[in-house]
């Protein structure tokens, strides 16, 4: 029995890799934070749907792991939705304790490449705003699962 509301068709569409292997974005879903990325075979995806709790396969140690087991830092499933091409799942969480990352730090995005300042950003945020806008729009994004758990 699963805690989620599974959609059982939408887990046939999920296209793993040739390793077996989904990419797993995992965001807090009150805050919109991207929090980790790591990988699901279709066991760990069942546990996560099962459990309400993030399930990932190791890759480095060939084994599942549950986020939190050993550093406390559980994450709660609210909702899995896949992609439009179904070769990548987002999993909405609330996230308890210090964060996401092994380093301690709340998001494992925490080192920044770049970004645009001044009126550069002014600029070019309202345009692309709007893209994002129409891009959602016109994507839709397909949910397999979703609720509250306990």
């Amino acid at each position: 029995m699963s805690l989620l509301d599974v959609d059982e068709a939408g887990l046939s569409a999920i296209r793993y890799g040739a390793d077996g292997l989904v990419v797993a974005v995992v965001q807090e879903a009150e805050s919109r934070d991207v929090l980790m990325v790591a990988y699901m075979n279709d066991e760990a995806l069942r546990r996560t749907l099962e459990s309400g709790r993030t399930w990932f396969w190791s890759r480095s140690r060939q084994q599942y792991w549950c986020k939190g087991e050993t550093s406390g830092d559980r994450q709660w499933v609210r909702r899995v939705s896949y992609d439009c091409d179904g070769d990548a799942v987002l999993v909405e969480v609330t996230q308890d304790g210090r964060g996401a990352c092994h380093t301690g730090a709340w998001s494992c995005f925490y080192r920044e490449l770049g970004h645009l300042t001044g009126d550069e950003a002014r600029e070019s945020g309202s345009e692309a705003a709007a893209a994002a806008a129409e891009s959602a729009a016109s994507a839709g994004v397909a949910a397999i699962a979703f609720g509250e758990s306990a």
